[in-house]
């Protein structure tokens, strides 16, 4: 399997209709993985205390954030996901001059769930995950699998104000911060001269190694990266593919905008094939701090054959059931070493379902058109009822505590009819 790439998305005002923030990722993973949606509420923790993320432990912070996420099921972290703060993390794996070979560390989609966990905006995301990098390193098989399949990462982070780019090659970073339009990230460095953040030693390291001669406008695309700025620019990357369906819609992206882009196959970013979008996660964010951000989840594959599903941040959310996948706890073939000796079936209720109904699309013309009407008419349902909210705000929170799970009981009767 030759992984190819994710995308992740931000489009700010004036871009957007409206004062609002709309972040949007899909999670390109190995077509036979299983992406969950899982919620964590709010949580206090005692001096010394530690937690165990993919494949090591570290030091528990005092307090995490509630957070909701998307993630491979066999995993602690996350590819994509949200806190109560509306700060939005997805990541992305980069390759570059550093090799990526490194031991069990922290992965890229643990740093995601660790910045969520721990910060209440972008900006201190990006100062979690850097100190985080600094104290523990990244690495370890991104892949639940025998193969080794390793990464550096890269990262677009937003919050109701702002957003941020931070990419990471080894323990060396750089970080953007983006004010207004939008911009999108994939798989290759994309941080040039614009540079707001930065490791300390990022400049000597890449001097030392003969990389940057000290005289020239330090880019960090073209330091650290294999390709040259000029080949990421080519005519046809997904990058840049990307980058115009954003500009196509600039000044009126919506949340409807950023699934369409999501779900577009003609440029690759919907991805089919070994390698293809298991999960997908748009965020709408208002900039009004009275006003909810609401998140919306797939939890299934290919977003044009899924439900986008709304998620609000509110007191007394109990776990995700329909799109929460089996626990194996000590016995996972995960955490024993040597790890990944087997695979179990870690496919949750919504995915057993949307399964069948996938292979009905794919067989049946007629048939399967009717189904995705269905569930395109539950979405656009969806989408007008959390306008109100997101015009309004919430009046009776506890309306909201079952939000996810009951619109994924919804589509669940989509397709039992069918």
């Amino acid at each position: 399997m030759n992984p190819s790439s994710c995308d992740t998305f931000v489009a700010l005002p004036p871009s957007t209709e409206g004062q609002r923030i709309i972040f949007g990722k899909n999670s390109d993973r190995p077509c036979d993985e299983v992406q969950e949606v899982v919620y964590f509420p709010a949580k206090d923790y005692s001096q010394g205390e530690t937690v165990e993320c993919t494949y090591i432990e570290i030091e528990q912070t005092a307090h995490t954030y509630a957070v909701v996420l998307s993630r491979p099921a066999w995993l602690w972290g996350a590819e994509m996901g949200a806190n109560e703060h509306q700060v939005c993390i997805g990541n992305e794996a980069v390759w570059g001059r550093e090799s990526a070979d490194h031991e069990e560390a922290l992965l890229g989609m643990d740093l995601v769930r660790l910045g969520l966990e721990r910060a209440d905006s972008a900006e201190k995301a990006v100062d979690v995950i850097v100190e985080l990098l600094d104290k523990y390193e990244q690495g370890g098989n991104c892949m639940e699998d025998e193969c080794t399949f390793t990464y550096h990462n890269s990262f677009l982070i937003s919050d109701r104000t702002e957003a941020w780019v931070l990419e990471t090659s080894g323990k060396y970073w750089a970080a953007e911060r983006v004010e207004s339009g939008y911009r999108n990230i994939s798989n290759q460095y994309s941080i040039t001269t614009k540079i707001d953040k930065e490791h300390p030693k990022m400049r000597e390291y890449a001097k030392e190694k003969g990389w940057w001669d000290g005289e020239v406008d330090f880019s960090f695309a073209e330091v650290y990266s294999f390709m040259t700025q000029g080949r990421i620019e080519a005519a046809g990357g997904r990058y840049c593919e990307g980058r115009r369906l954003l500009e196509k819609s600039k000044g009126r992206i919506t949340a409807q905008t950023m699934m369409d882009i999501l779900r577009d196959k003609e440029s690759g970013i919907n991805m089919e094939g070994m390698f293809m979008t298991t999960g997908s996660m748009v965020s709408v964010i208002p900039k009004d701090v009275s006003l909810p951000g609401v998140h919306f989840f797939t939890a299934t594959p290919d977003p044009e054959r899924s439900v986008f599903k709304p998620f609000i941040f509110v007191a007394d959310i109990k776990q995700l059931k329909h799109t929460c996948s089996p626990c194996f706890g000590e016995d996972d073939p995960v955490k024993k070493k040597p790890r990944f000796q087997s695979k179990p079936n870690r496919k949750h209720p919504l995915f057993l379902k949307h399964e069948v109904v996938a292979a009905i699309i794919d067989s049946t013309r007629e048939r399967g058109q009717k189904i995705l009407q269905k569930m395109r008419e539950l979405e656009e349902e969806t989408l007008a009822e959390m306008e109100e909210y997101l015009t309004v705000g919430v009046e009776d929170s506890t309306l909201l505590v079952y939000l996810f799970s009951n619109t994924v009981e919804k589509e669940l009767n989509v397709y039992s009819q069918a």
